[in-house]
C-alpha cells in the first residue's frame, strides 16, 4: 500500500474513481468531501474541482489590451483545469462554438475531460468568437488560453 493510501489521501485516483461510480450508482448530481485542509468536489456533467486549501477553480476570462489598430478589447476564456480539450460532445456532433458565433455567458463553448469526467465549460461572457486557440483533443493546462472573444462585436 502506498503512503498516499495509508494517510487516507482523498486525492487517490482509485478513491476518486470509486466516488464517481457511487455517483452513477445512486444517481447523485454532486459529491463534496472535506478532510482536514483537503477537499474533493465532483459535479456530474459540470466540473471536477480538487484542491488543498485553495479556492475552487472556474473558467477565467481575462482582458487583453487592444492593439493600436484594433478598437475593441478582446477577452480570453482560459482553462479552469488540467485535462483534454474537446470542441464537441462526441466526434459526430457539431462543435459547441465556432469562430463567428455570438455567445452568451451560459453558452457551453467546450468540454474538458479530466479523470474520465467530461466537464462542460461555459463562456462566462457575451460576445463574438474571433479565435479558437486550442486544437480538438489536445491536452490543456490550468489557465491556458482557449478561446478569444470580442465583447463589442
Amino acid at each position: 500500500m502506498s503512503a498516499a493510501q495509508n494517510s487516507g489521501d482523498i486525492f487517490d485516483v482509485k478513491k476518486v474513481r470509486r466516488l464517481i461510480e457511487l455517483m452513477k450508482e445512486h444517481d447523485l448530481a454532486e459529491i463534496d468531501l472535506k478532510q482536514a485542509d483537503q477537499r474533493v468536489r465532483i459535479k456530474r456533467g459540470q466540473e471536477v474541482v480538487a484542491h488543498s486549501g485553495a479556492p475552487a477553480s472556474r473558467p477565467v476570462v481575462t482582458a487583453v489590451e487592444p492593439a493600436a489598430e484594433a478598437p475593441s478589447r478582446m477577452l480570453i476564456i482560459t482553462s479552469p483545469m488540467v485535462g483534454t480539450f474537446y470542441r464537441s460532445s462526441n466526434p459526430e456532433s457539431p462543435p459547441f462554438a465556432k469562430v463567428g458565433d455570438r455567445i452568451g455567458p451560459d453558452k457551453t463553448v467546450c468540454i474538458i475531460e479530466a479523470m474520465k469526467v467530461f466537464n462542460e465549460i461555459p463562456a462566462g461572457v457575451s460576445g463574438q468568437i474571433v479565435a479558437i486557440l486550442v486544437e480538438n483533443g489536445v491536452a490543456v493546462e490550468f489557465g491556458q488560453p482557449l478561446i478569444k472573444i470580442d465583447p463589442e462585436a
